[in-house]
């Protein structure tokens, strides 16, 4: 009786499953910025890796960015990880207040008939941009600060990308149209009425919500489509476009130079145009004769110039570090994406309820007919 023995062919390796594992263990092994000629976990597992059959060279499965399309790594305070929780309260108070202030202007302005002008109208547009902006980085913010939770999907950093830098360039918008507003105050005070009518303020707002919007649609969509490096380690507490651009292991000169295009026809514009509104300012106030009439118009635009220096002079910091503050502490940069992004939310009702008259009268009504309906229920 004779005996078949055949030998059996041997399975083929799954690629997919063999791509996955040795994508898995290098992120592991290796947790420095990556290149093909120093990463360590390239160097471990590269030799028994060309070994395994059926497997696609190592270098194609890292230059494939579908293994990286998981998550990325956001940054706090660094050096304070044990007193993350303590520090998670300071930051609730800034986005309680942000949210309690700004929702304040928002129904001093709706409730009160008198308030019923343009630059009330643009106030509550103000406030709407700082709501939008303490939405869109409060996740991340206090996921990091409270939970320990610092990884966040890439198609989630993305939409959060979007958001911040549409509502900051709405902001900007609203800072200018607000200049304008109090140029034609000063300037032609008894044409006011005509020259910024209901339908005109409409017209400004939903510019600035296009202008925004529109600007900001193909920065996600481009980002989406680079491969990134292993090392996905952000420099910020969420997601901004010069920092995922960063970690692209690809050519970024149109991503660069489109984001740069956005900044200088956005911010660069407006703040231009801010600049020359209030030397034209400066210039009608000069022109009149009375000293009490000068200071009056001026007064009128100390809360506006505080809400520009608000929004502007740490943007202006963090942006200088973006571009030439290679050397620059990590800290730095993340108190002065802090300054920025959380600041004026809460300062600016605060600034514009001491400075303005008429809001600060309303809160103040407000405020005592609470006290005066607690004062009867405990009387009762």
């Amino acid at each position: 009786m004779t005996l078949n023995l055949q030998t059996k062919k041997p399975k083929p390796v799954n690629c997919l499953v063999v791509r996955s594992i040795c994508v898995i263990l290098i992120r592991k092994v290796d947790t420095d910025n990556w290149t093909p000629s120093s990463s360590s976990g390239l160097k471990i597992l590269g030799p028994v890796i060309a070994l395994l059959p059926g497997v696609l060279p190592l270098q194609v499965i890292l230059s494939d960015s579908n293994y990286n399309d998981t998550f990325f790594s956001l940054t706090g305070l660094p050096g304070l990880e044990a007193v993350y929780t303590w520090l998670s309260i300071p930051l609730c108070a800034m986005y309680v207040a942000s949210l309690v202030g700004n929702s304040l202007i928002l129904w001093v302005v709706w409730s009160e008939p008198t308030l019923h002008r343009p630059m009330y109208y643009f106030l509550s547009m103000l406030a709407l941009t700082d709501l939008g902006l303490s939405a869109s980085t409060l996740p991340t913010v206090l996921t990091i600060y409270m939970l320990g939770a610092r990884e966040v999907a890439v198609d989630v950093c993305l939409v959060q990308l979007f958001f911040i830098h549409t509502f900051s360039i709405m902001e900007s918008s609203v800072l200018l149209t607000m200049a304008f507003d109090r140029f034609v105050a000063i300037r032609s005070p008894l044409r006011y009425g005509t020259i910024l009518t209901n339908t005109r303020v409409a017209i400004l707002g939903l510019a600035v919500v296009v202008r925004g919007i529109s600007l900001h649609i193909p920065a996600p969509i481009m980002l989406k489509k680079l491969p990134y490096c292993p090392n996905h380690l952000l420099s910020h507490s969420y997601c901004l476009h010069p920092d995922v651009m960063k970690l692209a292991c690809a050519d970024t000169r149109i991503n660069s130079a489109y984001g740069l295009f956005v900044v200088l026809s956005t911010l660069g514009v407006d703040s231009s145009l801010i600049v020359l509104s209030y030397g034209l300012i400066f210039h009608t106030v000069l022109s009149i004769a009375s000293k009490t009439e000068r200071l009056k118009a001026l007064n009128t635009c100390v809360s506006h110039i505080c809400a520009v220096l608000l929004f502007y002079t740490p943007m202006i910091g963090l942006s200088m570090i973006h571009r030439f503050g290679k050397r620059a502490s990590p800290s730095c940069r993340v108190l002065l994406s802090y300054l920025h992004f959380l600041t004026p939310p809460v300062l600016n009702p605060v600034v514009y309820a001491i400075k303005t008259k008429e809001v600060r009268v309303k809160m103040l009504h407000l405020f005592r007919f609470s006290r005066g309906g607690i004062r009867d229920i405990q009387a009762h």
